[in-house]
């Protein structure tokens, strides 16, 4: 028996008993009102909700927003929100919108325990607008609001489009000499908007 299998019989002696995975048709977390905690939530870990009627209150909201109005760059994915000063179809190489200061993207479902907005790339033909721009507002049906990512996954289909993530906040570090640093590696803002007249984007 070699020295590597000798290892690996010692460590299979000593693993810990196995375990029945845990049931997932529990009662989850169910927030009175869940618009309260999603945005009480998202600004503690730094961004802001607008819950509002339409995209004009979009657009109403955008335009007092400081970064949004001295950005030199700025993309809508978002019919009716936002005011778009560069075309994206004419953009061949996604390296080239580094310099994207705002950009107002669709998102489909947010939810309420941890203030995290599901967004995948349907009609976003470079998906790395979400983290590379400067700052970052997204746009969320109101009907897309849920109190847990139970729920949000019921509302969800992963394999649906090749790509989809959960973000949360603007990107944000603390491990460099113990300081908080926002915007370290993506969006130094994030905004979002609870929109109740819009459907969203597809699932």
């Amino acid at each position: 028996m070699s020295s590597r299998e000798q290892i690996l019989k010692k460590l299979r002696q000593h693993l810990p008993p196995a375990m029945e995975l845990p049931a997932l048709d529990d009662e989850w977390t169910q927030y009175e009102h869940p618009l309260q905690q999603f945005s009480d939530v998202l600004s503690g870990v730094g961004g802001t909700c607008w819950a509002v009627d339409s995209m004009d209150e979009v657009q109403q909201v955008l335009s007092g927003i400081a970064a949004y109005q001295s950005a030199n760059t700025r993309v809508s994915l978002v019919p009716g929100a936002g005011e778009p000063n560069l075309d994206l179809e004419s953009i061949p190489d996604p390296h080239e919108l580094e310099h994207v200061d705002f950009a107002v993207l669709p998102g489909a479902v947010a939810v309420a325990e941890n203030a995290a907005i599901w967004v995948n790339d349907t009609n976003v033909r470079h998906r790395v607008l979400y983290f590379v721009t400067q700052h970052l507002a997204l746009v969320v049906p109101r009907t897309g609001l849920v109190s847990n990512m139970h729920e949000a996954y019921e509302r969800i289909e992963v394999n649906a489009r090749p790509f989809g993530a959960f973000i949360s906040g603007p990107s944000k570090t603390a491990d460099i000499e113990q300081s908080l640093v926002i915007g370290a590696h993506g969006a130094r803002s994030l905004s979002v908007f609870l929109v109740d007249n819009w459907s969203g984007p597809e699932l």
